[in-house]
């Protein structure tokens, strides 16, 4: 279970109730603003990430390797949206868990990652294999 689903809430309206008590409406007028700048500034910061990746094709990143030695368990999404730039490419069925998605670069490597609950859960990352070597010229 999302714990942060019903703490985040629960944390706010906590802080209400003791504004409330310590400092009446003044109070809550003040704990209120603070909540509704947090949530404006989450909002805008995906807003931002989802500018920039509306400008790149879908499922492309820069760099493939640099990608897998950034990643880490536990990030969400948006955070890998927020890294690569670009929204990935969705190889697992619409609206299924786990999700899966892929970042290719213009090499061919790419990498898989798993979603689970919307954090990174896994990733494996893929070399194209190397071209055979040509026999040498006499």
């Amino acid at each position: 279970m999302n714990f942060q689903r019903i703490l985040i809430p629960a944390l706010g309206l906590i802080a209400l109730f003791f504004a409330w008590r310590n400092y009446g409406w003044g109070g809550i007028a003040l704990v209120a603003g603070a909540l509704v700048m947090w949530g404006m500034l989450h909002v805008t910061r995906m807003m931002q990430v989802m500018k920039r990746a509306a400008d790149r094709p879908i499922g492309f990143v820069g760099s493939a390797v640099m990608l897998n030695a950034k990643l880490k368990p536990g990030h969400t999404l948006l955070h890998v949206v927020a890294m690569t730039r670009a929204l990935g490419q969705l190889l697992s069925p619409k609206d299924e868990q786990p999700e899966v998605y892929r970042w290719t670069d213009a090499g061919g490597s790419y990498v898989d990652c798993t979603f689970q609950g919307g954090k990174l859960a896994q990733w494996q990352m893929t070399r194209p294999a190397a071209p055979a070597e040509p026999p040498a010229a006499p």
